[in-house]
């Protein structure tokens, strides 16, 4: 790997990290904080866009899917969410952020490959 590709995943990484904070705090503001929606929203899409750029765009998959998309997506925050949802209470929250998220979050990244396949054969 070259350093210049190094360094564009890199960045691509912390352009990713941003725009997950934008979007949470975002959906946040609109939605109140008592359920983690722009977390979820956040890893719906990266994991969508991952599938279509793994099969659409496989040239780029370092850059746009390590870097863009790793620094896009956070299952981690997702499951301290679950964790803090379930100690105040939130039972049926937390089960559904936890396992909802993932299960979601495969289904979308299916549907990205389905869309990027499509997408790729169109082209």
């Amino acid at each position: 790997m070259s350093p210049l590709l190094f360094l564009a995943a890199v960045l691509a990484g912390g352009v990713g990290a941003v725009l997950r904070y934008l979007i949470d705090v975002g959906v946040a503001r609109l939605a109140g904080r008592r359920f983690p929606w722009g977390i979820l929203i956040v890893n719906l899409t990266g994991s969508f866009a991952l599938g279509v750029v793994t099969t659409a765009l496989p040239e780029t998959a370092f850059v746009l899917g390590a870097g863009l998309l790793g620094g896009y997506t956070t299952f981690s925050t997702a499951m301290l969410d679950a964790v803090a949802l379930w100690r105040d209470g939130e039972r049926g929250a937390a089960v559904f952020d936890a396992i909802g998220m993932l299960v979601l979050a495969i289904l979308a990244a299916g549907l990205g490959l389905a869309v990027g396949s499509a997408l790729s054969t169109a082209a």
